[in-house]
């Protein structure tokens, strides 16, 4: 239960952050953001404030920002339709009642001759007394269609309406707001665990190690190892890691006092399987909020590095297919990094938000990557790409996509029963 939580958790947050990056771009830039998703699918619960309608959905696959023109409008209405309308003080229509009419009593029925809902916001046709007339209709009104009210998008509250630096900005939000987070939870991390410092001291120790052994103290500084100063933790521990399993006699300093410790090294496999000399000691922590912040940061820019070179390999084919891990394989690790306890959880948050990032930052079709491409696409050509043309193109990379994961996901579940 412990691990559905923590994958509920981390899920709702890297995904949130990433549309909310979407969706406060995309507000400055005046578009109208007609839905704020999490998941995909059927609705579980809503809610509405101002002119975004807030929803989780039932499949946890991500999420979407709907901003007005990139999807056709639901709802048209044609010349020789009868719809009702109801207005403002000031005379503008509010109001446009496309059906069920009879439940709005107080609406004038129009007989519509022609209806601009994206230019010139005006509404023309005979009223109840063949009267011909052509009203104004207010840039927030609302269709109220099966009793269900949804706001106009006039074109300059469109998408499509925004140059291509605005519409670019909205796009990249989101996987920029990835890499915001990923900053955020390691600086999070630094402050609660706390920085190691480069001084050749100890801060703790381990309960079966040699240092422990020999009577050495958390406080303890090592001035010497062999004859040689310590100048700092890094010539300590590369000193001590050269020589596995050798004597090595050690002058410590402890309240202002010098003695001398002699200890066997012990043995540790090293990260290229080669042996290494540890005496179980670890370095003194610090909390500077300074450090942190650069830590996070520093941490942020390698782990992109590291997952952009991964990404390489795969294409040359250095990594395989199997060495990528899904839904359920993030599931079974999300699981084992809960039982190393929060600490490790805020480091995994930051790796799989920066993953998220860069993924969605890849110039393929249903990406953010994609759609960037084709609005660059747009300002060296001077004119969009024809949207029926890009979106088939996105509407087909979203299918290969999901095929991805579903094979992503098999090689997970046969893992599991390997």
């Amino acid at each position: 239960m412990n691990t559905f939580l923590a994958v509920i958790i981390i899920f709702a947050v890297l995904v949130s952050i990433h549309e909310w990056g979407h969706l406060v771009f995309a507000k400055r830039a005046g578009i109208l953001c007609r839905e704020f998703a999490i998941g995909f699918g059927p609705k579980l619960f809503s809610f509405q404030r101002n002119e975004t309608l807030y929803t989780v959905r039932l499949f946890p696959l991500g999420g979407f920002v709907r901003m007005a023109g990139e999807d056709p409008e639901m709802i048209q209405i044609k010349p020789g339709y009868e719809i009702g309308l109801k207005y403002h003080d000031d005379g503008k229509v509010r109001e446009i009642i496309v059906n069920n009419k009879s439940k709005h009593p107080d609406c004038e029925i129009i007989q519509v001759e022609k209806i601009d809902l994206e230019h010139d916001l005006t509404i023309s046709g005979y009223m109840n007394d063949e009267e011909f007339v052509t009203l104004d209709v207010d840039e927030k009104a609302h269709y109220v269609y099966d009793e269900k009210a949804t706001q106009i998008a006039p074109y300059n509250r469109q998408f499509a309406s925004k140059s291509v630096g605005k519409r670019a900005i909205a796009i990249f939000a989101g996987p920029l707001m990835n890499f915001v987070l990923a900053v955020i939870a390691f600086i999070a991390y630094a402050l609660i665990a706390g920085m190691p410092t480069e001084e050749a001291q100890v801060g703790a120790l381990t309960d079966d190690g040699a240092a422990i052994e020999a009577g050495l103290e958390p406080g303890d500084t090592i001035v010497e190892i062999e004859g040689q100063a310590v100048e700092d933790w890094f010539s300590m521990t590369e000193e001590i890691q050269s020589k596995p399993e050798q004597e090595l006699d050690f002058v410590v300093e402890r309240d202002g006092e010098i003695f001398e410790v002699s200890m066997v090294t012990q043995v540790r496999e090293g990260p290229d399987d080669e042996e290494m000399g540890v005496i179980g000691v670890y370095p003194p922590m610090e909390r500077n909020v300074l450090d942190a912040i650069l830590f996070g940061f520093t941490q942020t820019y390698e782990t992109t590095i590291l997952i952009i070179e991964a990404l390489g390999m795969l294409v040359t084919g250095q990594f395989s297919l199997d060495a990528l891990a899904g839904p359920v394989g993030i599931y079974e690790y999300t699981g084992e990094v809960v039982a190393m306890g929060i600490l490790v959880l805020f480091q995994w948050t930051a790796i799989l938000s920066v993953n998220l990032g860069i993924i969605n930052l890849l110039p393929l079709p249903a990406l953010d990557g994609g759609r960037l491409l084709f609005i660059g696409l747009e300002a060296l050509r001077g004119k969009p790409v024809d949207p029926q043309k890009e979106g088939m193109v996105h509407f087909i990379g979203f299918a290969l996509l999901m095929l991805l994961v579903l094979a992503v996901t098999w090689n997970d579940i046969n893992r599991l029963f390997m």
